[in-house]
């Protein structure tokens, strides 16, 4: 009976494939995964989902309903001063609001002790709130773990 030996270019890339596995649990099929909770009345929600879609994230929702929400996102870290229509989870992080993708994918390149991100209120012009060409100006927030807030990115009128 023979017993197969494993080479060594064989193992170096079986266990370069487990660790990056291992690297990267928040993502489905190579695509970052987003968790959405949506009131399911909420057209901008699914617009924003939408366009987090085409821009490479796995999106997964889940209906949520007035009180519940609002204590997902206070039980999350979401300040009432940043707060929006919906809220993500991504990698740890939340997401809040029309937040674009660009925006998400930085904060997952950089990796800063941090809730996450909001686009509070409902800006015209952000991500699933209409045309990007005629958008009003917005910022995007990073929410700190103590509930500060900075600035993280700066959208002019159009």
């Amino acid at each position: 009976m023979t017993h197969p030996i494993m080479s060594r270019r064989s193992l170096l890339v079986g266990s370069a494939a487990v660790t990056l596995s291992a690297a990267m649990p928040a993502t489905a099929a190579g695509r970052p995964l987003i968790h959405v909770l949506k009131d399911p009345n909420c057209g901008c929600c699914g617009a924003w989902i939408e366009i987090m879609q085409a821009e490479g994230f796995e999106v997964t929702t889940e209906t949520s309903f007035g009180t519940a929400l609002s204590r997902y996102k206070l039980d999350n870290g979401i300040p009432p001063k940043m707060a929006s229509c919906h809220t993500g989870k991504i990698a740890g992080y939340m997401i809040e609001g029309h937040v674009p993708a660009a925006d998400i994918r930085r904060l997952l390149d950089e990796r800063p002790d941090a809730v996450g991100l909001a686009v509070p209120g409902m800006p015209y012009g952000s991500p699933g709130m209409g045309p990007e060409d005629r958008r009003e100006a917005y910022d995007v927030h990073l929410i700190r773990r103590d509930g500060t807030t900075e600035i993280f990115t700066s959208y002019d009128a159009a």
